[in-house]
């Protein structure tokens, strides 16, 4: 017997999605939920199905409810924040897409697909209320804080040209009112830089708030910068935004071209009068907040690709940072490895001295994709295991090894029959074109991460005919 798809087949392959599928006839009637639906409702199927659909959420009413809407208008809700009681009692908060069924011009009834935010409502509301808690005149007074940034410009650790010339730009940018754009690679210290301008700017003693853009749905990320009017959606509460909390000091946006295209229109008007309304609020509120933006890759770039806003980025972009990647500031990983040493010789109780020529070798030859961050955790993950005072090629990750092996044998290829001293004499000449090409070309830079006196390095230049 031939078999054929079924109903009962369907139901069973919606069973397996993740996000809730609820059908109503267009009396209003449910008449068919996944087992997501089920679940994230907290209902019995069997009970739910030929009921009435607000007898199942009784917090919800014929103007609330989205599938009842779409049913009475024809027209689709997409992505709609819901927050409701189930006919048990448990609060839900939901975004909902919800489509009317429509054949030859009769609605006939209405899908929807929710996703449960529940959780993440809750918890970005925590934080939204710890910031407010920490924040609190009284607070302040009893703990003598205000604000949350703790680095300052001593923390930025570099003495680079490219560091020095940041330091400089970022300190006077402190000094100035308007917005600041920053950007540059994951792990070359965003925020770090960030918090140094907060702390050295006039409004050091007030709030610094930092919010991710991508760290939260983009669904909840307006009641979160803007705060809630209660009433503007159903379970809202009056809840001030992160503008608010920020008042008078510094609100730090990063990813900032994760932010849903038609909030960073909101973010606009914000930064053009200085006023915010709460989400479903009719009333205005003065805020005095200093924004920093702050994204991993170049703004024309997400200008381009229409992640940010053309006005909003000129709007941003008063002054702009770029912070280097650490292999284009080689000369400071030196600098850096002793800071790391020393922090997680404290931190592991370890007395670790250095790091061995060899590994410095390879540390100015890797490319490091994951900049500052990745060089302080690979010198915390091999503090956890190592026992030496001294830290070895042996100690570091495999794929530093095999990448110096690639260095070496795709760059000094050499013939069986070439003698020792060529071999050696080639092997210098590469060396000394690495690290010149690092410190870009600064003899006396280069001598120092050589380990041979100045002269010594202008003899072998002019001996190996090196530019």
């Amino acid at each position: 017997m031939k078999k054929i798809l079924t109903k009962r087949n369907i139901e069973k392959v919606l069973d397996y999605i993740g996000e809730g599928i609820q059908i109503i006839d267009k009396k209003g009637k449910i008449v068919y939920c996944n087992l997501s639906a089920a679940n994230l409702d907290n209902v019995n199927r069997d009970e739910a199905i030929g009921k009435y659909i607000l007898d199942i959420y009784p917090s919800l009413t014929e103007e609330t409810s989205t599938l009842l809407k779409v049913i009475k208008t024809g027209e689709p809700i997409y992505n709609f924040q819901q927050t409701f009681l189930n006919y048990k009692g448990y609060k839900i908060t939901t975004i909902n897409s919800s489509i009317p069924i429509i054949e030859e011009g009769e609605v006939l009834g209405a899908l929807e697909i929710s996703r449960d935010i529940t959780q993440v409502k809750a918890l970005s509301e925590k934080v939204v209320d710890l910031q407010k808690r920490l924040y609190d005149e009284e607070t302040v007074k009893k703990y003598e804080k205000k604000g949350t940034a703790k680095y300052t410009f001593a923390n930025f650790l570099g003495e680079s040209k490219e560091i020095q010339r940041l330091k400089t730009k970022a300190l006077r940018a402190a000094q100035s009112l308007s917005s600041i754009m920053v950007y540059g690679s994951t792990g070359t210290g965003k925020e770090l830089i960030v918090q140094s301008i907060h702390n050295a700017s006039s409004r050091s003693s007030k709030p610094f708030i930092a919010q991710n853009c991508a760290a939260i749905p983009a669904s909840l990320l307006e009641g979160i910068l803007f705060g809630t009017s209660k009433g503007s959606f159903t379970g809202a509460d009056d809840r001030p935004g992160l503008f608010e909390l920020a008042n008078g000091g510094t609100l730090f946006l990063d990813e900032i071209n994760s932010m849903p295209i038609e909030l960073q229109s909101k973010l606009l008007r914000v930064l053009e009068e200085g006023t915010i309304r709460r989400v479903g609020d009719i009333r205005t509120r003065p805020v005095d907040v200093r924004i920093i933006a702050a994204m991993n890759m170049n703004p024309m770039e997400a200008v381009e690709k229409q992640y940010l806003r053309n006005d909003l980025f000129y709007r941003l972009n008063v002054v702009s940072l770029k912070i280097p990647d650490l292999k284009d500031r080689k000369e400071d990983i030196p600098l850096l490895v002793d800071f790391f040493i020393k922090k997680f010789n404290k931190k592991l109780k370890k007395q670790v001295v250095d790091i061995s020529p060899k590994v410095k070798e390879i540390f100015y030859v890797y490319h490091w994709p994951g900049n500052v961050r990745e060089l302080e955790n690979i010198i915390e993950g091999i503090m956890n295991i190592s026992e030496d005072q001294l830290i070895t090629e042996e100690d570091l990750p495999y794929y530093f090894k095999n990448h110096r092996f690639q260095v070496n044998s795709g760059e000094n290829k050499q013939k069986k029959d070439i003698s020792l001293k060529e071999k050696l004499q080639e092997t210098e000449k590469q060396l000394i074109r690495e690290v010149l090409q690092d410190t870009k070309g600064n003899v006396t830079t280069a001598a120092k991460l050589l380990g041979i006196p100045r002269q010594t390095l202008q003899y072998k230049l002019q001996k190996h005919k090196i530019k």
